[in-house]
């Protein structure tokens, strides 16, 4: 069974695997603390649309999807405002977008394969150049998330007070929606446009339900998301089943116990409270920060 690794397509896909894996988890964190869970998934199927174009026009899907994802992840962030506004604007867009995929692939008459990569991914058939990529995203990913942590996390979870301090919110969640579009557009190849939101929501969901700590919250959601994929990969190396079904099912399995008895060892409102506790020292510093920037 351990002679698999030895070739070098799986060798491939488990590179680009972690790559994705890390940053699902750590943009679905802030995903899910946002209430953006429905941008992301959104955004996933807005790329559908750039992949499908960038099919029809010959070109690699990956600039098609990165066109499409980040124009549509700042249109998301400049016009929606409110809860409300935003899930309309995000409505709007999404529709759009899935109208002219379904349009760009009529037009094509080349391979349907390629188009059914698009959607589910074929991460076992990724190249040496994929894996390049994935890494260097990833790197680019995590520099920008780095950077804008502490007042990306402030305002995540008190934004009022944040746009107070003098927080830049709105440019705030404009650049994290662009993180997002990159994030999505690197992982087709690994889970598909379609299941993508498994990897962004599934690992940070249940994270959030065992820890009360922001940081441990996300080294939580990376190592199961890093889990998912790799026992995917090997699971799908042995069965002629997909890697993005068993993503998508491991996730399920684990999330759904932690959901049903969470309540139990948090009590009804022990993770917000305790969520608040941890934040407040992180919260206190970051008002510091930005009232001494003001002055």
């Amino acid at each position: 069974m351990l002679d698999i690794f030895t070739y070098a397509f799986i060798q491939n896909a488990f590179l680009a695997g972690t790559c994705v894996a890390i940053m699902a988890a750590l943009v679905g964190y802030f995903l899910v603390v946002r209430g953006l869970t429905f941008a992301g998934h959104a955004l996933s199927h807005i790329g559908f649309a750039g992949a499908a174009g960038a099919v029809l026009l010959g070109i690699d899907p990956i600039f098609g999807l990165l066109a499409f994802t980040v124009g549509s992840g700042i249109g998301i962030g400049l016009l929606g405002k409110e809860l409300r506004e935003r899930d309309v604007a995000i409505g709007v867009i999404m529709t759009l977008a899935l109208a002219l995929g379904i349009l760009f692939l009529s037009l094509y008459k080349g391979y349907a394969e390629r188009a059914y990569s698009i959607l589910f991914g074929t991460i076992l058939g990724i190249s040496q150049f994929d894996v390049q990529t994935n890494v260097l995203f990833c790197l680019l990913c995590l520099a920008l998330i780095a950077l804008l942590f502490r007042p990306l996390l402030f305002s995540s979870f008190d934004p009022e007070v944040a746009q107070t301090r003098g927080v830049p919110v709105r440019l705030l969640g404009v650049l994290f929606l662009i993180i997002v579009a990159i994030t999505i557009s690197i992982s087709v190849k690994v889970v598909g446009i379609l299941l993508i939101f498994t990897l962004l929501v599934g690992p940070a969901a249940t994270a959030i339900r065992i820890v009360h700590s922001p940081v441990k919250a996300i080294l939580l959601a990376c190592l199961l998301s890093v889990g998912y994929t790799w026992l995917a990969i090997f699971l799908a190396a042995l069965t002629p089943w997909p890697v993005s079904f068993f993503i998508t099912a491991l996730a399920f399995i684990v999330y759904l116990p932690v959901r049903l008895l969470s309540p139990l060892w948090l009590g009804k409102h022990g993770r917000e409270d305790a969520l608040e506790e941890s934040l407040a020292s992180d919260e206190h510093a970051a008002e510091m920060q930005f009232s001494g920037s003001l002055h």
